[in-house]
């Protein structure tokens, strides 16, 4: 039963896809779209990728690594906001000794590639998410595409935001606490690169997509689907959600993890709350114009 709604829904909007063309598109067709969409912000990808690839050393050892140092840009700005607001040096970032192995031959080579890629889909975003509108749109009505202008803005600057938050504010913390975390002297925090790295990918990348969320909530606003009040509502049912994509988002799962992690996920949920209701207001205006005139 759900494969067939799902078949309904895909045939449905690749029919929307249809209006206003002169040539009516065949399903066969409408993959072939697609699939050019595909292989074109595939090709953006390994573009970034190739870059990222060319300066390895300093994408490497300024970026990858950036987050572990006493001196990162955001740890000082702590440690300056500690001692503006007179709390001395408590919000100083301690010197922590990060050494990382690989226990496989292939680990660095591998790794090497890894964060091309990843760096390659962070630069290739925006043109990534231009495609699969420009596969969208054309199913939407007049006064839906209007409705969306800016979408590919507001989209793109959500991601950089929340990659940034992640890089930024979440590394650096997550690395002082794990590496000033003793459970006893006579063990050695010595983590493989391949963990680093895939906390860094979760901790941004996934971070950046989560940060869509109130652009997704007020498009389900928009489209009648949710209210403010039903968000409101369901309060608690959405914090357990956000728990739950902390914890998918952070594989370590701890407590401190999860909450650094929940908390703006959970301040862009009331965010979202606001901006539909905001956009309801808006909409129960129009009936009120039209009858004026």
């Amino acid at each position: 039963m759900r494969t067939y709604f799902t078949y309904m829904a895909i045939m449905d909007f690749f029919k929307k896809r249809n209006q206003g063309n002169e040539d009516e598109m065949s399903f066969i067709d409408h993959l072939e779209v697609l699939r050019w969409h595909l292989i074109r912000s595939i090709l953006a990808v390994v573009i970034g990728a190739i870059i990222v690839f060319i300066f390895t050393d300093v994408f490497i050892d300024d970026i990858v690594f950036g987050p572990t140092r006493t001196n990162f840009i955001s740890a000082e700005w702590m440690c300056k906001m500690g001692r503006a607001v007179g709390v001395g040096e408590s919000l100083c970032f301690k010197e922590v000794k990060t050494q990382f192995i690989e226990t496989t031959m292939t680990g660095q080579f591998i790794a090497n590639f890894t964060v091309a890629f990843i760096g390659g889909f962070v630069l290739a975003f925006p043109y990534i998410f231009w495609e699969i509108w420009k596969f969208v749109k054309p199913a939407l009505s007049e006064k839906e595409s209007r409705q969306a202008s800016g979408i590919i803005f507001w989209v793109s600057l959500l991601f950089f935001i929340g990659v940034a938050f992640g890089y930024f504010i979440l590394m650096p913390l997550m690395v002082q606490f794990y590496f000033n975390y003793k459970l006893s002297d006579k063990i050695t925090i010595m983590p493989t690169f391949s963990d680093y790295l895939e906390n860094m990918t979760y901790t941004t990348v996934g971070i950046g997509i989560l940060f869509q969320l109130p652009l997704l909530i007020l498009l389900l606003a928009k489209a009648g689907i949710v209210t403010a009040k039903i968000l409101r509502k369901f309060r608690r049912h959405a914090f357990v959600v956000i728990l739950i994509a902390a914890a998918i988002i952070t594989p370590t799962t701890d407590p401190f993890s999860l909450a650094v992690v929940a908390a703006p996920l959970y301040l862009l949920f009331e965010i979202s709350i606001a901006l539909a209701a905001r956009g309801e207001k808006r909409m129960r205006k129009i009936p009120q114009k039209s009858g004026v005139k």
